[in-house]
């Protein structure tokens, strides 16, 4: 039996390598989607998806890695876990399973969270015809503005957040910082002004797999960097009054959590891809989590972030300099911390909700 570290890749270009190479020994057919640019040594970037099960299936799970590029690590692991397990021979009648590698596949190769157009994918699902507001970054966006690690400049601006925190409260807080704008290319969860090149592909994935056409699809989204270290907490992407948020309380039980109901880790974000989803299915057909693993301290997650945001936007800054090194390095353990206790997890809590997910579908086309 493979080992819970080798199910996780070293680079992006690995992960791929091996999606294609299970696919080729599975017999699963696989649609490639390339996405433009190269990856740092020079390779392709794309996004691979696999359909395991019948054509005709009335339900469908979809496994996605990568919407935060740099997240693809924990999320190609447990794809790479359900394939090794060979999943066509317990899929449960008229079910199939959609598994999408790398739906950002620039962020992955080139550890960042952004999109190749410097976009957080999970704020570009909104209506750009009416794009939300967001007052309290708008307030501190000087402050939020990303600045050289360890500068007077950071620490005066991380005074001035933390004094605005203490004020407001956590949540407050995090609504003003995480929730995204659409103001500031240049600043931290930057939404986009279109649709970026990773959500045109999702959308032409569903069309391209007739989804629309399907009784039910369920999506399970692959993230890390909230919650308690190694913990995989599936967040509710339906709101509490659509069938998808009682299918999922049915098949995920309490641990299943809803930022509109306020017993999440995560707030409300308007831009989140789930809602891409929602607008190409509908509310009756589709279940959304995203199952988020937890890795550090708020503040640890924070720091990380912005000091890799900071240097995406210093192309003159040697990538190859101690700085920036360090600050990859220290961003790549932020949202990977690349433990085997903390592999662990992630896979026994992935087995768990790819069954629940399965089984719940199953009976929902019953």
């Amino acid at each position: 039996m493979i080992s819970f570290d080798a199910l996780f890749p070293e680079t992006y270009a690995q992960s791929r390598e091996r999606i294609l190479a299970l696919a080729r020994r599975l017999g699963h057919p696989v649609r490639t989607y390339q996405a433009p640019g190269k990856g740092p040594a020079g390779e392709t970037l794309a996004t691979d998806v696999l359909w395991i099960g019948p054509q005709e299936a009335e339900a469908v799970a979809v496994l996605v890695s990568a919407t935060h590029g740099v997240e693809g690590f924990c999320g190609a692991g447990a794809q790479c876990d359900t394939l090794e397990r060979d999943p066509a021979a317990s899929l449960p009648p008229g079910v199939a399973l959609l598994v999408v590698h790398a739906i950002n596949p620039f962020g992955f190769a080139w550890l960042r969270r952004v999109t190749m157009e410097g976009v957080d994918l999970n704020r570009n699902g909104v209506d750009f015809a009416a794009l939300p507001q967001n007052p309290g970054f708008d307030q501190y966006r000087h402050d939020f503005t990303p600045r050289r690690p360890g500068s007077p400049e950071a620490a005066a601006a991380t005074a001035r957040l933390n004094a605005f925190q203490a004020a407001v409260g956590p949540v407050t807080y995090q609504l003003a910082r995480n929730s995204g704008q659409y103001v500031d290319p240049k600043n931290i969860f930057f939404g986009g002004r279109e649709p970026t090149w990773s959500r045109r592909t999702l959308e032409t994935i569903v069309a391209d797999y007739d989804l629309r056409a399907r009784k039910q699809v369920a999506v399970v989204d692959y993230h890390t960097g909230l919650g308690p270290y190694g913990y995989g907490e599936p967040i509710c992407g339906t709101r509490p009054s659509e069938p998808g948020s009682a299918r999922g309380r049915r098949w995920y039980g309490d641990s299943m959590t809803e930022p509109m109901r306020g017993t999440s880790t995560s707030v409300v974000i308007p831009g989140l891809s789930q809602y891409i989803w929602l607008r190409e299915l509908g509310p009756d057909a589709l279940t959304f989590i995203a199952l988020e693993y937890g890795t550090y301290p708020p503040a640890v997650m924070d720091e990380a972030t912005s000091a890799e945001h900071w240097l995406g936007n210093e192309p003159a800054l040697d990538p190859n300099s101690e700085e920036a090194r360090t600050i990859k390095a220290r961003f790549r353990r932020a949202y990977y911390p690349d433990e085997s206790s903390w592999k662990e997890m992630v896979i026994w809590r992935s087995r768990q909700i790819v069954r629940q997910t399965l089984q719940g579908l199953a009976e929902a086309i019953v």
